[in-house]
């Protein structure tokens, strides 16, 4: 959503800034989920299992009852007014209530998947609080260090070089960031890819620029599972992977072409064949890090232009089509369940 397509809609409908604020923050649309996806956790978890727990965005927590790690560890959601006055910084009181709902205060690692504010830009922090390792980009590492995150507790990944966790071997896959089909955000988000200093908050959003963007490939003795962060590809770049699970990017992908709609689905579902796939970063970047999850903001949707934001029909069609998937499933919030793990490995 660009500056001047706001100043445009305040400008016609006479409305002040606290109440367009209010409107992005607080209008939601329905995520793009059904009610029979949901996972239903069990009373007890099995002993041994891994186990996810979802935040909102792209923020899971892994565990396999020896070694836990999470992946951005974002609980902060800046208003729109904090983001157009560019205020943005790590919420400490967002951070604490959302390592609490978690139940987690110790971690063997946090990986940002990019290095933009709603993936990286609370990770040093949560990293610092439970006494984990930071993984990632050179980017995601200055961002560390303008948080003042110890450099012997910061790594930088290697394309296709594993890290080995507990049982978890984590094979972190370069690949692209979804391609915004406006302009002016894509030039803003994307075209300057890289953080070459380390960033001092508060600032604007573009203080977080992308840096690398990564795919996780999991491997366990109980099984594979892969997670795509952001809806965007390198043709071929998984080829040789396989997956279980696959928990799959889906955010403004409404924004976008079928043809790229299609090709997302052959480069990431075609390649990894999963038999559950779990979407993830549906909800909006907006909503409150607790309760439902909410989707896009409706003036947001307006803003755009984008006449299909909602990537359900996308899901429940390619599903229907698919010859490895059996299952959609979302994940409730906070809550700890059984990844669904079945031996397939790469």
């Amino acid at each position: 959503m660009s500056r001047s397509k706001l100043a445009l809609i305040v400008a016609l409908l006479g409305l002040s800034l606290s109440a367009v604020n209010y409107g992005v923050n607080n209008l939601s649309m329905a995520p793009p989920t059904k009610p029979e996806w949901e996972v239903i956790p069990r009373e007890e978890v099995a002993a041994g299992s891994v186990t996810v727990r979802f935040t909102g965005s792209t923020t899971l927590l892994f565990d396999d009852g020896e070694t836990s790690w999470m992946t951005d560890g974002w609980f902060s959601r800046p208003t729109f007014l904090e983001i157009i006055t560019q205020r943005v910084e790590p919420d400490l009181s967002a951070i604490s209530i959302g390592l609490k709902a978690n139940e987690v205060d110790k971690l063997d690692a946090v990986i940002p998947l990019h290095s933009h504010y709603d993936h990286a830009m609370d990770s040093p922090e949560v990293a610092r609080r439970t006494g984990a390792k930071l993984y990632g980009s050179e980017s995601t590492a200055n961002i560390a260090r303008g948080w003042g995150l110890d450099e012997g507790r910061i790594e930088i990944f290697i394309n296709k070089k594993p890290i080995v966790l507990g049982a978890f071997i984590i094979t972190p896959i370069e690949s692209n960031h979804f391609q915004f089909v406006d302009p002016e955000i894509a030039k803003t988000a994307l075209d300057l890819p890289t953080i070459d200093s380390p960033v001092i908050p508060p600032g604007p959003i573009t203080n977080y620029r992308v840096g690398k963007t990564y795919v996780l490939h999991v491997e366990h003795h109980l099984g594979s599972f892969a997670i795509v962060g952001s809806a965007g590809f390198i043709e071929g770049g998984l080829r040789g992977f396989k997956a279980d699970v696959l928990f799959l990017g889906v955010g403004s992908l409404g924004e976008q072409s079928v043809e790229y709609r299609q090709k997302y689905w052959e480069e990431t579902v075609g390649r990894l064949e999963p038999s559950t796939v779990i979407p993830i970063h549906y909800d909006s970047l907006l909503g409150e890090p607790r309760g439902p999850v909410r989707g896009h903001s409706a003036l947001y949707g307006v803003m755009s232009g984008a006449d299909n934001l909602n990537v359900l029909p996308y899901l429940e069609e390619n599903m229907s089509r698919s010859k490895s998937v059996t299952s959609i499933a979302t994940l409730p919030r906070f809550t700890e369940v059984e990844v669904p793990l079945t031996m397939k490995t790469r």
